[in-house]
């Protein structure tokens, strides 16, 4: 860790960091007594699952308990990882706005019930890095005076010119608070007046975080995603993301991570356009060991929806892999909408505006952000992923083969694929939750007794047990596939606009071919191939490959 000072002095310039890098080095080594073992790299049998923790209940029983048992009973043949979506005591936004970061929300369980489900499989935990709950001990005893969390928040007066920060939210930047001595200030708040931004400027900050990142190390977290992490540092005058410290402060995690439990993948989480999401991967080795694929789920989306792939084939064509000990988290859904800003400067503004209008005709929600010009702009599609591919008018076997084509597209391109609870169900828009929470994002955030999923799961004509079968059957075969590993390069073969085609390839020249046909017509590919994998028998024939509407196929030459 001989970087540890260099990093803390270009990060707090005027200060002496000589006290915080020993803090740091204590809390570190600490750690590292109290961590196991973590695998190394990643290969195509990592699949993970999005999920909450309060997913699947039954009666008188913590729910972590609930996911374990059906993690054991259904999806430990498909999923290696499992991302807990926030588990901790939270104010609003189902869990985003954590109370206290170190204990575990008694409705879902404690800790012993974390480390239970540690054993049945892999962890990814969110490290909820850039805010915290205005109920939090932390903000509470800053309005309370206490000097413990004096300068722990950012505090500006209300006349500060912050034009120029970029808005996630059509919310104010600042939030008026008054103080037990009758003061009133205006903290700064990125997303709500209920999530307040932690203040890094201070040292004290950066330790008590790094003390919680190493805490979730010691509690078992193998892979750590860092939420809304853009947002970290704040200089007013600027766009105040993505900023230079914020980056270091990045790296000085990956420092610590990698320090405590080699092994453990860091994920950022930056809902922004491709070109500076991927400006977290550093170097390839000394920030993120993987960042979000937020184009991909309104590209794939845009592409199934017009039947027309140009878009999706020249952003798939321009990917880079940053090199083999850094990759790409694919995903096509999440517990948040499908983000549009990833794709403004890829699909034309007019393109994204008639997608959105089409979603909307037939049941989605839309969030909106505020411009620096005082306008606002659809950031976000609210809807679960297989209503946002389909028609309320389509019939199920239509909407199955659909939802299907689009998590081929997901299982096979370069990357570690992560498959949302909601969609190994074949969820469907969750209108109910709106109206009871009054939140866009309810619509995909569904939560079921497990006898109702046991249920679904067992019967054959339903939508649940079909997708869940598909899918299932998909991650199967890709776990067998060393083609598949997530930094085997890419070819997007070009076969028209209605196919989405790519070929993986390996350096001894061994090769998968991935047809996908966008449209609703049959059409004929003229590709060499004798055996198809997914299948798991050979081509009859030399003639051209038909794909029926919305068919797809895994190929390749055996001996």
């Amino acid at each position: 860790m001989d970087i540890l000072l260099k990093r803390l002095e270009s990060i707090y310039e005027s200060e002496s960091v000589v006290s915080i890098e020993k803090e740091i080095r204590e809390r570190v080594s600490r750690a590292k007594a109290n961590v196991r073992k973590r695998k190394q790299g990643w290969d195509q049998r990592d699949v993970v699952m999005i999920t909450y923790g309060d997913q699947f209940f039954k009666e008188q029983e913590p729910t972590l308990r609930t996911l374990r048992e059906m993690y054991d009973a259904y999806l430990k043949e498909m999923f290696e990882v499992v991302h807990i979506l926030p588990f901790y005591p939270y104010s609003s936004d189902d869990g985003f706005s954590v109370i206290d970061y170190k204990m575990v929300d008694p409705k879902l369980g404690n800790w012993e019930d974390v480390n239970a489900l540690s054993n049945s499989v892999r962890l990814m935990f969110d490290y909820v890095c850039n805010h915290i709950s205005a109920k939090s001990e932390w903000f509470q005893g800053y309005l309370n005076n206490d000097p413990e969390y004096a300068d722990f928040f950012v505090a500006m007066a209300p006349e500060t010119d912050l034009s120029t920060v970029t808005r996630p939210r059509a919310t104010p930047v600042l939030t008026e608070f008054k103080l037990s001595n009758g003061q009133k200030k205006h903290i700064w708040t990125t997303f709500s007046e209920d999530q307040i931004d932690l203040n890094f400027s201070n040292p004290k900050v950066l330790l008590k975080m790094i003390d919680v990142l190493a805490f979730y190390l010691e509690e078992g977290a193998e892979y750590v995603r860092l939420d809304a992490v853009g947002f970290m540092w704040k200089e007013p005058g600027t766009s105040c993301i993505h900023l230079e410290k914020t980056h270091e402060i990045v790296k000085l995690f990956r420092d610590v991570l990698d320090e405590i439990a080699p092994g453990t993948v860091m994920i950022t989480e930056t809902n922004v356009p491709h070109k500076d999401n991927i400006t977290y991967f550093g170097n390839g080795q000394d920030e993120a060991h993987m960042v979000y694929q937020f184009p991909l789920p309104p590209l794939v989306l845009q592409a199934i929806h017009t039947g027309d792939g140009q878009a999706l084939s020249g952003w798939a064509r321009d990917l880079e892999l940053p090199g083999t000990d850094a990759t790409f988290f694919n995903f096509l859904a999440s517990h948040d909408g499908i983000g549009l800003n990833p794709i403004r400067g890829i699909l034309p503004e007019k393109e994204i505006l008639a997608l959105v209008a089409d979603l909307e005709a037939e049941g989605a929600l839309v969030s909106y952000k505020q411009n620096p010009d005082g306008t606002q702009s659809p950031y976000e599609i609210n809807v679960t992923y297989m209503d946002a591919l389909n028609r309320l008018a389509d019939n199920d076997d239509t909407r199955l083969q659909r939802f299907l084509l689009a998590h081929s597209i997901l299982l096979t391109i370069p990357g570690v694929p992560a498959v949302y609870v909601q969609s190994i169900l074949g969820a469907r828009n969750d209108l109910d939750g709106v109206a009871e929470t009054g939140h866009n994002r309810s619509i995909n955030r569904k939560k079921y007794p497990i006898s109702e999923i046991e249920a679904g799961l067992a019967d054959e004509k339903t939508l649940m047990h079909r997708t869940f079968e598909g899918i299932k059957e998909m991650i199967q075969v890709r776990k067998t596939q060393a083609l598949f590993h997530p930094n085997v390069p890419m070819e997007v073969v070009d076969l028209g606009k209605e196919i989405f085609a790519i070929r993986r390839v390996d350096a001894s020249g061994e090769s998968i071919l991935v047809l996908h046909n966008l449209s609703d017509q049959p059409i004929s590919c003229d590709v060499a191939a004798n055996w198809d994998i997914l299948k798991d028998q050979p081509i009859s024939g030399s003639a051209p490959i038909v794909l029926a509407p919305y068919e797809f196929c895994w190929l390749t030459n055996k001996n």
